[in-house]
């Protein structure tokens, strides 16, 4: 993904993320005639419209890493490509949702995508991750046997609620992505997926996005008054604290080891623990769960003679905590120094263009680089705008635990009853669910190939079989062209129908062939 050439940080090519889910979102016919402030204010009322739109369907669902978003591109420059969806430059809203191990949120995605094409019937949308076009892998048995990965690219969109895939006879090479627009909004042009390759994705977003919930847990957990307040106001956050304690490392943990933000109550000493509801999604369960964590010394936990219950909410809200306490600090770092992986690519980018060549890490002159590098990346809009995107949770908690509370309002709530979490155990049922539907597919495909090979083979029998009854006047023919024809040291030229030599069954053909009268080159 290349970015504007109004940035001042050129980004190096680079595959995408595997966990993270592209999108982007065409008006049409493409409003490309508009003055840049016009376009800039036609596209704020389409982000409107449509942020409105799926407002009602993602605000009580729970993302596992980012929700569902649309955003105007931030390098809106008419000769290069979109920083973040790579897309051409023309007008479009665009996203990236980081769906980590949680796939339904991926397919979450896409059935809003379906929707929001359905509902607004002039807007078309492509939607990718790192292996191209996946929704394609979805019906791989059912695709044209001329759509591959090389094929597929500016080919593939949603479009009034359906799969459009652009066919070769429109444009034998890639089309550019205006002109592949312009055919699936023309219905004179015939873009829409086959039957079957519409049926396959409907069938894995089906019932979505209201199905979403089935993907979500309620847990109860004991823990610190802060962790159950910042809960409590901001639901969503607890996506950040599973990824801080899931992703953790050994410098990350010191944080949690020491728990200076999330052990102590408002303006007292001690610590006070409540017991408290929490909704997550299933993969963020199974990461807490099925992970083992010393709790930090000094961090409350009670006996196991207390009862196995007791004892795990516990371990499953210290493990809440101490991703809240390692997610916190990690960001206030991170927000002081700004970096964040925009910092990388703007070093991986000084690399490429030799700005290190033949410098040692450390040595006086690679030192005087990099520190006038990183007052240049300071003095970047980029850089305000990372710190304020790396700050943005650890602020949100400020701002919560700022509020007056205390450990009393979470007594004698009645918090609504954990979720069954044999899910978790007991997926074989689910999974040979899916292999099945997964080898029925696989044989319908080996069926129908077998078919066709039957059906080519029954073809190719009846053409020699009349071949040799009805063809003979041509070959005659053919042998006669042959005989007139001037020859030269190379040979005789070869009629322009010389298939019939491969395929005939006269001897004298074969006879002229083996003795080299006939020559027959590749090029001809």
């Amino acid at each position: 993904m290349a970015a504007s050439a109004s940035s001042p940080f050129p980004l190096p090519s680079r595959r995408p993320p595997d966990d993270t889910l592209f999108y982007a979102v065409y008006p049409l016919p493409l409003p490309t005639d508009l003055p840049p402030p016009d376009l800039h204010a036609y596209l704020r009322s389409l982000h409107l419209t449509l942020s409105s739109h799926v407002a009602p369907f993602i605000s009580s669902h729970l993302f596992h890493r980012d929700p569902f978003a649309l955003s105007i591109p931030l390098y809106p420059d008419s000769s290069s490509p979109c920083a973040l969806c790579a897309s051409p430059a023309v007008p479009h809203l665009h996203g990236a949702l980081r769906f980590g191990d949680s796939l339904p949120d991926e397919w979450l995605a896409v059935s809003l995508l379906f929707e929001l094409t359905r509902s607004i019937p002039n807007l078309a949308a492509r939607v990718w991750d790192s292996d191209g076009e996946f929704l394609l892998i979805e019906a791989a048995f059912l695709l044209p046997r001329w759509l591959d990965p090389e094929t597929a690219p500016n080919r593939v969109f949603i479009f009034r609620g359906e799969l459009h895939i652009l066919p070769p006879s429109l444009s034998p090479e890639t089309p550019s992505l205006e002109a592949a627009l312009a055919a699936v909004y023309d219905d004179s042009v015939d873009t829409r997926a086959p039957d079957a390759v519409q049926a396959a994705i409907l069938r894995r977003i089906a019932n979505l996005p209201e199905k979403a919930s089935e993907n979500l847990h309620t847990a109860r957990v004991i823990v610190p008054a802060p962790v159950a307040k910042v809960l409590k106001e901001d639901p969503c956050l607890i996506a950040r604290a599973v990824e801080g304690f899931y992703d953790r490392d050994i410098d990350t943990m010191k944080h949690a080891a020491r728990m200076e933000r999330f052990l102590k109550g408002p303006g007292e000493e001690g610590i006070q623990m409540v017991r408290t509801s929490v909704r997550m999604t299933r993969a963020m369960y199974a990461q807490l769960v099925q992970q083992n964590f010393q709790a930090p010394r000094g961090y409350p936990v009670p006996r196991r003679e207390e009862g196995p219950e007791k004892w795990m909410e516990a371990e499953l809200g210290m493990k809440i905590a101490c991703g809240f306490e390692m997610m916190y600090q990690e960001r206030r770092l991170e927000g002081e120094e700004g970096k964040g992986s925009t910092w990388e690519v703007y070093k991986k980018s000084l690399e490429a263009t030799g700005c290190f060549e033949g410098l040692l890490p450390g040595s006086k002159e690679y030192k005087r680089i990099m520190e006038d590098a990183m007052q240049y990346y300071k003095s970047s809009s980029l850089f305000s705008r990372t710190r304020e995107i790396l700050s943005a949770p650890m602020r949100r908690i400020d701002e919560i635990l700022a509020m007056p509370y205390s450990a009393e309002e979470f007594e004698g709530n009645n918090l609504p009853p954990r979720d069954d979490d044999a899910w978790l155990y007991n997926g074989e049922d689910e999974l040979a669910a899916e292999l099945c539907e997964r080898q029925k597919e696989i044989e319908e495909y080996e069926a129908a190939k077998q078919y066709r090979k039957s059906q080519k083979k029954n073809v190719s029998g009846s053409s020699c079989s009349q071949s040799n009854e009805f063809n003979l006047g041509e070959i005659a023919e053919s042998m006669q062209e042959f005989v007139c024809k001037m020859s030269s040291f190379e040979g005789a030229e070869v009629p322009a129908n010389r298939f019939f030599l491969f395929y005939c069954p006269c001897f004298v053909c074969s006879f002229l062939v083996n003795l080299g009268m006939i020559c027959i080159s590749d090029s001809a």
